[in-house]
């Protein structure tokens, strides 16, 4: 019965058809399709010998009731019972084969036809019409009883015509019925051709049923593994007796109780996983594999489990089954490299191709069960920086620990696989509502985002996700993949930390990112960047003392496309660190050919900064150039710093041991601490101009914000250079806060290299120092007087520096004014104001200052032992060194 399939699905032939029932069989199916309808014929056959014993009687009553002599009527008629007796009496007979009885059966036919057409002639000339009745219905009888046998049916209606030419009747009744037994052939050859093909595949399916059968039993009896079964509420419905037995000694106790209670899962890390993916499976009815788990009540028994869910033609879940299998020493280390070859080693997570056979399989469950699958593609931020600065052990056990927390909260819902990398991805069959996922998405964020205590390091990373649904009809796993990674990469375009779900416009989207990225890729060797200057000045005397380099691209189609473009591409694709490169070296041979007061100041970007060649490179852009390492200033933003304040001291200290300057540049935007400041050798804080721009503002704290950024600067012997200052109000607030340096519109746009020359030319050298571009300013309160053209008023000061002095007056004095600020002791001193505000004025010494003018005299201490202390500032030079040699 090799065979069976094949043969089931043959269409049968009119031929075959007709041969079928009196051929010997071809083979074993045929065989008991064959008795099947042989038996079903014998059912027929008292049937048809009822019928020509009632059709016999009606014809001999006929003939009695008229009085009519039978002559040798009862010879045919007798013959006739005679022929129906012997074929009941051969079809009872179990020896004789179908097909023979099928053949005496057609013989039959004929002997009965030649009867009852030698009776048609004996009453042909009688003519009654109830007797010639009687008789063509006892040839049409066979039609019912031969109906699903063609051959026998064909032989019957083939007799029933015949019968009604003999017996004289209208040519319009043998033509209706000619038609109706042909119409009645062709129903009956149909209907037989469904009923042996239908037999041959019931008889298939018995056989492969069968056969299952038999091999259940024999796997069962070999004792290697078992088989289970649930219903959708997950109660046993089937299990092998020899392992029911041995559960609970009675096969039928097991049966209705729950599948998970014959599970015990050992407490541990592995094991833990083979429960949270055994449990998974269950609930989000997803067919898993090769889950081992410990046998109950027996330590020294390990179990492979495996199951795939069933659901019924409307996807409707009828239950789970699934196969056990006993794990030997050797089947358990197989099936532990098994395991290895599917999970990834570092976090026990499926990989990336399990993780898509487990796609495939969840998309195709989505099918049968009409339901939406989704798929989250997940992605560390700042993983990478953590890994370089704090070493791969670390960036190990972060992903470790960050699996586990995914896996918390995608808990039943789905799993989560590790596709290599810091990149994950989440399969949550059965799940397509928007809000159920944006939930899990952000509880997902929330987790990952909470700090970690590692190594005595505390690390902070972040997470971006991209969701993308199929539905049923719509389920390509390779498009679903490539949705995901588009709302992944539209979710860190967004910011980080944060979802994204694929809109169909991504696609146009990512079409465009990939022609601009291709034309990144050319720009550098077609020469189509371009750098701008814009000026940084001295916020006193409002000379250039700088210039920032701007990177620009001229796209020939795109126009002119700024740094917020260009340099989150060429981070993604690896090519920032090139046009780094060209920035810096474009920019030291630019300012080489400028005023030597005049410093330039280039960005760097964090994988510049995380390249250990960057000191390197700058030196070697240096030489090229000519440029003086102190005119180069390069500005560096807080991401560079990791979260648990261990500074990349190797970079810094090789920069700083070149002579350059470090500048932290958008200071306060970012997530770094102030121990940054403390251990950085930082030479400048730029503060962003978020806090710049609208500073001014009477209801805004941003004022208050510079003014402790300013205060912290000064304590650490930094320079302070505020951004973004568009307006005279915002530009008198920043000078009133004692900034050092100015930077926006109000002094000049970005600049092209030739109008940057000229500006530099005109510039004046200010009193700024190497060091620190203004002479640290002493805060204190104290009264003085200042004298205006003729006339005296009464002023406050509350800081003042060699150069200048800020003090409080109740008069305006407006810009440029000249006058004499008295401080009694220290004499008078000339000066200009610069600016006038709020009753805050700004004054810039013609003549530079010496704080130690500002000493009084003081009488002698009167308590015993008691010491003034004077500030350091205050003290003559000589003092000052002898006190410093008598500390020490």
């Amino acid at each position: 019965m090799s065979d069976a399939g094949s043969e089931a699905s043959t269409r049968l032939g009119f031929g075959t058809l007709l041969s079928f029932d009196v051929a010997a069989p071809a083979s074993s199916q045929d065989r008991k399709v064959a008795a099947d309808r042989a038996d079903g014929v014998a059912v027929s056959v008292p049937f048809l010998i009822g019928s020509h014993l009632l059709w016999v009687a009606l014809l001999v009553g006929t003939f009695l009731i008229e009085g009519r002599p039978l002559g040798l009527l009862p010879a045919p008629l007798g013959g006739l019972v005679l022929a129906d007796l012997c074929l009941w009496s051969l079809f009872r007979r179990p020896s004789l084969a179908p097909h023979a009885k099928l053949r005496f059966a057609c013989l039959h036919s004929l002997v009965v036809a030649g009867l009852v057409f030698w009776a048609l002639s004996m009453v042909t000339a009688s003519d009654s019409l109830a007797a010639k009745a009687a008789l063509v219905a006892a040839l049409g009888a066979g039609i019912a009883a031969y109906f699903t046998v063609p051959l026998l049916l064909i032989l019957a209606c083939a007799a029933t015509v015949c019968g009604l030419a003999f017996a004289s009747a209208a040519a319009e009744m043998i033509c209706v019925a000619a038609a109706a037994t042909s119409f009645l052939v062709f129903l009956g050859i149909s209907r037989a051709g469904d009923l042996i093909t239908t037999a041959r595949e019931q008889l298939a399916a018995q056989w492969e049923l069968s056969k299952a059968r038999r091999f259940v039993s024999e796997f069962e009896e070999c004792g290697r593994g078992w088989f289970w079964e649930t219903n959708a509420d997950g109660l046993i419905t089937y299990l092998s007796a020899d392992l029911a037995r041995e559960i609970a000694g009675d096969p039928d106790a097991v049966i209705g109780s729950r599948f998970e209670t014959l599970l015990r899962v050992a407490e541990s890390e592995e094991a833990a996983d083979a429960r949270r993916s055994l449990g998974f499976h269950l609930a989000a009815r997803f067919p898993f594999t090769d889950v081992v788990v410990r046998a109950p009540g027996r330590d020294d028994v390990w179990w492979s489990v495996s199951g795939t869910p069933n659901f019924d033609e409307f996807g409707r879940f009828m239950g789970f089954r699934g196969i056990g299998a006993n794990l030997s020493e050797e089947r358990r280390s197989e099936a532990e490299k098994s395991k290895l070859a599917r999970f990834d080693s570092l976090t026990g997570l499926p990989n990336r191709p399990t993780m898509r056979a487990m796609l495939d399989q969840a998309l195709a469950n989505a099918e049968e069960r009409r339901q939406g699958c989704a798929l989250m593609m997940i992605d560390l931020d700042r993983f990478k920086h953590v890994n370089d600065t704090l070493g791969h052990p670390v960036g190990d056990k972060l992903l470790k620990l960050v699996s586990q927390r995914l896996s918390d909260v995608l808990g039943q819902d789905g799993q989560v696989g590790r596709l290599g990398g810091d990149e994950f991805e989440a399969i949550l069959p059965g799940v397509g509502e928007e809000t159920r996922l944006s939930d899990i998405a952000g509880r997902m964020i929330a987790e990952v985002c909470k700090p970690y205590e590692i190594e005595g390091h505390r690390v902070e990373v972040g997470t971006s996700i991209g969701i993308a649904v199929a539905w049923p009809g719509q389920a390509d796993p390779a498009e679903l993949i490539r949705d995901a990674d588009l709302a992944l990469y539209a979710s860190k375009a967004a910011g980080r930390g944060t979802f994204r779900f694929f809109a169909p416009e991504m696609r146009t989207q990512a079409t465009e990112r990939q022609i601009l990225e291709r034309d990144l890729r050319e720009a550098l060797a077609k020469d189509q960047f371009r750098l701008l200057f814009q000026p940084v000045v001295e916020s006193v005397s409002e000379e250039v003392v700088a210039f920032e380099a701007l990177l620009r691209w001229h796209h020939p189609v795109r126009s002119v496309l700024p740094p917020a473009v260009i340099v989150p591409l060429a981070e993604e694709c690896g090519l920032m660190p090139r046009i780094g490169e060209w920035v810096l070296r474009t920019a030291c041979a630019e300012a080489a050919t400028w005023p030597e007061h005049i410093r330039i100041a280039v960005n760097l970007s964090p994988s510049q900064f995380a390249d250990p060649s960057l000191p390197a490179m700058v030196t070697s852009a240096l030489a090229s150039s000519g440029l003086a390492a102190e005119r180069l200033e390069l500005e560096i933003t807080e991401g560079v710093f990791p979260v648990d304040g261990a500074a990349p001291e190797q970079i810094l200290a090789g920069l700083k041991g070149l002579g350059v300057r470090l500048a932290l540049d958008n200071f306060g935007t970012g997530r770094s601490g102030l121990g940054h400041l403390r251990d950085a050798p930082l030479d400048k804080i730029k503060i962003d101009q978020s806090f710049v721009r609208g500073a001014a503002n009477a209801r805004s704290r941003n004022a208050a914000i510079i003014r402790a950024i300013v205060v912290l600067a000064e304590s650490l012997g930094m320079d302070t250079t505020a951004e973004g200052a568009e307006t005279l109000e915002e530009l008198t607030l920043i000078r009133s806060l004692g900034c050092s340096q100015v930077q926006g519109f109000i002094f000049g746009k970005p600049m092209p290299a030739q109008e940057a020359h000229a500006l530099a030319a005109t510039s004046k050298p200010t009193s700024e120092v190497v060091a620190f571009s203004r002479p640290p300013r002493h805060r204190l309160i104290r009264m003085g007087r200042i004298h205006v053209a003729d006339e005296e008023l009464a002023v406050r000061l509350r800081n003042i520096s060699a150069g200048g002095a800020m003090i409080e007056c109740d008069r305006d004095l407006a810009p440029e004014t000249k006058l004499l600020l008295d401080l009694d002791e220290a004499g008078q001193l000339p000066a200009q104001v610069r600016w006038c505000q709020s009753g805050q004025v700004g004054l810039c010494f013609e003549d530079e200052f010496e704080l130690r003018r500002l000493a009084r005299l003081r009488p002698a201490a009167t308590t015993p032992g008691g010491k003034m202390l004077t500030p350091s500032y205050l003290k003559p030079a000589g003092a000052a060194s002898r006190s410093g040699r008598k500390a020490g």
